[in-house]
This record gives structure tokens, C-alpha cells and sequence, in this order.
């Protein structure tokens, strides 16, 4: 961070955009691949460009975070054959920073590698599977708090667009969000699982954005 800080800011530019792809969830119902965009993940972008090297980035996702047993290679889950479907919108705040300058301003076509990470919280629904085996609604939600940790790789495509791809996996301070936790005191019972691994999910995709602002200034930061 002080690397950071120390830098002269280049630019004062700004970019906002959208983000397009998949999600999968990695936690006690499912799949345990990492990376295995299933279900459909939409967002919006804004970034502040202060330095050719980082930038302030904040993000709005969607996506409707499924898991399901028999998409598993365990054979014990398949049997079990457990599934859920929940309702997911993250807010993702964190810096940007390229391996190597990426001056905007400069002509040519530029492409580079970044890291992303920060800070998220995530509105889920909460569940629970009762005693049946049935996915059953609390009729409540609640906010998980996590760090989103991204790479990705990103190139200007005209003077103002800007084409990224980019695998984020998000650590959650939460194992309720396939409903192996209920959120309620009172339905502890019905708790599975490992309860000492917390949940993860993973948003693979693009972004698209746009560029505008200021030209460069060569002000302090």
C-alpha cells in the first residue's frame, strides 16, 4: 500500500461500465471445482484511475448462486443429492493494480494483467434443509461480509472502450449461504457440513468500459 501511495497520479480518469458472465459456488453443497461459471452473473463497474499503475474500483454483481449434489464428484453427495438456489447481489469495493503501466493516454493498443481486491458484502436469502431433506425458506436474508481476490487482463479496443477478462474469487466470512448454517438460533439442528470452512463463490467473465475525465495533470496524490 505505501507503493502505492507514493506514486504520482498520470490521470485523473474515470470508467464505468459493466461486467458480464457466470458464477459458481464452492462450499458443503455441490460442485468442488473452482472455476465452473454455471449460472449467469451480471454487474456494473465504476473505476478512478488515479495513477497508469492502480485504480479505485467499485462494483454492483447479480447472479442467482446455485449448487447442486449430483454436478459433484464426491460420491457421498451424490447420494445425498442436496441442492439450492439462492438469489446473490454483491457490492465489491478494493484497488486495481497492473503489473505495468496502462497510461490511457498514450496511443496504441495497450494490454496488461491485474490483481483486484478489497472488500465485499453480499445479500443472500437464507435456507435450511430439514430433517427430510427438504430446501426449505427461513423467509429472512442477510449480508455476508468477504474479500474478493481477481485476476485478470485488460486492453483498450478504441480510444474510450476497454476490454477485460478476469476469474474473481470471493472468500466469505459466512457458511450460510447454501443453507448447510440456518441463520436462526432455533434451527441449529439442521446444521451440516464442515462448520469450520466458510463459503466461496467465484464470478469468471468480462467487462466492458468506457472512458472519460481528465487529461493527465501531474498532481500530487
Amino acid at each position: 500500500m505505501s507503493i502505492f501511495f507514493s506514486q504520482t497520479s498520470h490521470s485523473q480518469i474515470y470508467e464505468v461500465g459493466v461486467f458480464g458472465g457466470g458464477s459458481n459456488f464452492i462450499g458443503d453443497i455441490g460442485s468442488t471445482s473452482y472455476i465452473a461459471p454455471s449460472d449467469p452473473a451480471l454487474g456494473l463497474i465504476l473505476k478512478w484511475n488515479r495513477s497508469p499503475r492502480h485504480s479505485w474500483r467499485v462494483s454492483l454483481i447479480y447472479s442467482d448462486l446455485k449448487g447442486s449434489d449430483s454436478k459433484s464428484d464426491d460420491p457421498r453427495r451424490k447420494e445425498r443429492n442436496y441442492a439450492f438456489d439462492s438469489n446473490l447481489l454483491e457490492i465489491s469495493a478494493g484497488m486495481e493494480y497492473t503489473f505495468w503501466d496502462f497510461d490511457l493516454h498514450t496511443s496504441g493498443l495497450k494490454a496488461v494483467p491485474y490483481l483486484y481486491s478489497g472488500i465485499a458484502i453480499a445479500n443472500h436469502d437464507n435456507y435450511y434443509f430439514d430433517a427430510a431433506g427438504t430446501y426449505t425458506s427461513e423467509g429472512t436474508d442477510s449480508w455476508a461480509f468477504g474479500i474478493p481476490m481477481a485476476l485478470g487482463v485488460k486492453s483498450n479496443i478504441t480510444n474510450h472502450l476497454i476490454l477485460g477478462f478476469e476469474i474473481g474469487a470471493r472468500y466469505t466470512f459466512s457458511d450460510e449461504l447454501d443453507g448447510s448454517v440456518p441463520d436462526s438460533e432455533g434451527l441449529e439442528a439442521f446444521s451440516f457440513g464442515n462448520i469450520n470452512s466458510n463459503d466461496w463463490y467465484v464470478f469468471t467473465g468480462f467487462t466492458l468500459t468506457y472512458t472519460f475525465g481528465q487529461r493527465p495533470c501531474y498532481c500530487n496524490f
